[in-house]
């Protein structure tokens, strides 16, 4: 096993400057419309299909340019390398407080998840590009097909958007 070492500054400049004036990120809003449009247009399962597969894409890539892909951190660093690329200093498209081991794969805690952002509370919105990059980016780290699903979401009374990862083969 390797040791990777990623600095908020190698995250931050990535993807700096591709729009001069506008700057590298976009709307929340217009973000969550592309995903409702996505469900609209191809019904609600092909849609999260879609957008679970497109979030894995740009998790395995995120991965792949931080040079983390098949460096099989322990969790400790598998959670703080997740907390730089995705929360704060990097996308900002999650904060992620754990990944914990569990029977047959990984179990981790979101908060405030694009995927549940402006959502109502006791909505049945479920997690898919976050869920997808979350996914994408550990398969790559960790060198191993993964099958992910939400167990707990902040929609509905948790204190956070919980996704497990089952491995397979």
């Amino acid at each position: 096993m390797s040791t990777v070492t990623i600095s908020t500054a190698t995250i931050s400049t990535a993807t700096k400057n591709l729009r001069p004036e506008l700057g590298d990120f976009s709307s929340i809003i217009c973000f969550r419309a592309l995903v409702s449009g996505l469900q609209e247009a191809l019904g609600e399962k092909a849609g999260l299909i879609a957008a679970i597969a497109a979030g894995r894409a740009r998790g395995r890539g995120l991965a792949q340019s931080l040079d983390l892909a098949g460096t099989e951190p322990d969790l400790a660093r598998a959670t703080l390398y997740m907390q730089q690329a995705l929360g704060i200093d990097g996308t900002r498209l999650c904060l992620i407080d754990k990944i914990e081991a569990v029977d047959n794969g990984y179990r981790v805690y979101c908060r405030e998840t694009i995927c549940s952002t402006g959502e109502a509370q006791g909505s049945s919105r479920t997690m898919s590009f976050t869920l997808g990059a979350i996914q994408g980016a550990l398969e790559s780290m960790m060198n191993k097909r993964l099958r992910g699903k939400q167990i707990e979401s902040v929609l509905r009374g948790g204190t956070h958007d919980v996704v497990e990862f089952e491995v397979l083969g």
